[in-house]
């Protein structure tokens, strides 16, 4: 790529209103939680968790099952969504390297086709010199310390009263706090009852730790349906809805890894007598996607030169498929100090590859490196059974180490438990999935760099 083909790419032209804009474009929401998995919800399996909101709004239109955010973490994953490029195209390749000066983002194409665009709770969009061009409206509760500050839902209420019936149509953004740490004390979870996932060990631990992670999903679920009935009763039927999250919950394997456990995320869209009501869908959607998809919905043309297509034709239904492989990285958190662990993934229907680029470092998060509220309490559990139960043992083990290589078949194994890349039966889809992961990253620039303090495995206390 030459230098002036890649700086066009990353400040493509600005959208221009296309000949079938009109006055009847929808109005545009989104709903991003902060730390919800795929899995832990009813509309994707889960039958402990309650989120009634997320069912109605799923039960009024379609649920996506293969969403993928690009990013297992929070500031790298909200770039992605709100640039339409890849970590290593827009720079923000770890909380601490935020998106590069300039770049045009979400709101700066919807202020320009005529948009009210307005933000709302959480932030982590960043720089905020990228994001001028929507309104940040004052909407969180503040706590005793910056992961305990909350969504203010009445404000959503209040600001869409002050607006009225305006003539321009409105994009929000509200985004939660939760379920990230800290999370609810448990409130009507019993944890005998629940189902632990077999990607974890089961004590009492671990149950507690879920009742208070379920606890904190159910308090996502209450505020998006304030949400949704504020939006509902301002905005009228025009109006797409969609909730997500930005990337998966901070549980072993979870968060900070390129499993779908990580990556995958819950997604639920509504536009009453557009997207089909009680509908699922299987297309393989991506962060990227976002931003063209709600250009083009607005009545523009997609820019060029990002790495997202839009999925509005799949919302429509007049399309089932959408991407045939999705792809994602991981490289540090909390500027560089913590999760320092590159790591690289492309997704298709059937398989994951994983590529892990430096398995002379351990791998470590806040997990087990933290205090009690990010999950210490249960690690330490899981280490005390380790001692005399070789299996809890392995699992730690294969926490901390990582082999250069993962293929998981999804299809058989959707936890991610058996490492196949050494099979002679997938030796043909490892070499395709290889050489797919070295095209993306010199596509995107990606020189695999470990930025931040990794720690070494050699003598580390496995």
């Amino acid at each position: 790529m030459t230098r002036a083909r890649f700086l066009r790419s990353l400040f493509p032209a600005p959208a221009l209103l296309s000949a079938a804009a009109s006055k009847d474009r929808p109005n545009l929401v989104l709903f991003l939680a902060d730390d919800h998995g795929w899995r832990d919800s009813p509309i994707h399996g889960n039958r402990d968790v309650r989120t009634p909101n997320l069912e109605r709004l799923a039960s009024e239109g379609t649920v996506f099952r293969n969403t993928f955010s690009g990013a297992a973490i929070c500031i790298p994953s909200r770039a992605i969504l709100g640039s339409g490029l890849d970590s290593h195209r827009n720079g923000a390749i770890a909380n601490g390297r935020q998106m590069r000066d300039g770049i045009r983002t979400l709101p700066s194409y919807l202020a320009e086709l005529g948009y009210d665009v307005a933000h709302f709770g959480k932030s982590h969009f960043l720089p905020p010199s990228n994001y001028t061009r929507w309104e940040a409206v004052a909407s969180e509760i503040k706590g005793a310390g910056p992961l305990m500050n909350d969504l203010e839902t009445a404000a959503v209420d209040s600001w869409l009263a002050r607006r009225g019936k305006g003539a321009k149509p409105v994009c929000m953004i509200v985004c939660s706090h939760s379920p990230h740490v800290t999370w609810e004390e448990n409130s009507g979870y019993d944890p005998g009852r629940l189902t632990v996932p077999p990607s974890l060990i089961d004590t009492r631990e671990t149950r507690e730790a879920l009742t208070r992670y379920y606890t904190d999903v159910s308090k996502m679920d209450r505020q998006l349906g304030a949400v949704h009935d504020s939006v509902r009763r301002h905005l009228g039927s025009n109006t797409l809805f969609l909730s997500t999250s930005d990337n998966g919950a901070q549980l072993p394997f979870a968060k900070w890894n390129l499993y779908d456990a990580g990556i995958r995320l819950p997604l639920a869209a509504s536009w009453p007598g557009v997207v089909k009501a009680g509908g699922s869908s299987s297309a393989m959607l991506h962060f990227t996607d976002f931003l063209p998809t709600f250009v083009e919905l607005a009545g523009g043309r997609a820019p060029s030169g990002i790495d997202g297509r839009s999925f509005a034709r799949v919302l429509r239904g007049e399309a089932k498929a959408h991407r045939a492989e999705v792809f994602a990285s991981h490289t540090a958190d909390n500027n560089g100090q913590m999760n320092c662990y590159p790591m690289r993934a492309v997704r298709t229907a059937r398989f994951k590859y994983i590529r892990n680029l430096r398995t002379d470092l351990v791998y470590t998060t806040h997990i087990d490196r933290g205090v009690a509220r990010d999950g210490r309490g249960y690690w330490d559990s899981w280490r005390a059974l380790a001692k005399t139960d070789t299996r809890v043992a392995a699992v730690i083990r294969r926490y901390h180490e990582r082999p250069a290589e993962e293929l998981y078949d999804i299809e058989r194994d959707p936890f991610e438990l058996e490492n196949l890349a050494a099979v002679a039966a997938h030796r043909r889809t490892v070499v395709e999935l290889r050489g797919k992961i070295d095209a993306w990253m010199r596509w995107t620039g990606d020189s695999g760099e470990v930025w931040g303090t990794p720690r070494p495995l050699a003598g580390y206390p496995v």
